[in-house]
């Protein structure tokens, strides 16, 4: 389950990245959803062991 709440944030995160990145060009737009990806699986592994372990 924690693998899951990760992947979802680091697909919304990383989504939100590309979106916001694409607006200054591809290989902004490919370097901020790699970089936002990262931190929502992060995130979301941290929300998991804080709220649900």
């Amino acid at each position: 389950m924690r693998g899951l709440i990760g992947w979802i944030g680091a697909f919304l995160a990383g989504s939100a990245g590309w979106w916001l990145g694409a607006k200054a060009g591809l290989g902004i737009a490919v370097v901020l959803g790699a970089v936002a990806s990262g931190v929502g699986l992060y995130v979301g592994h941290r929300w998991f062991d804080q709220n649900l372990k």
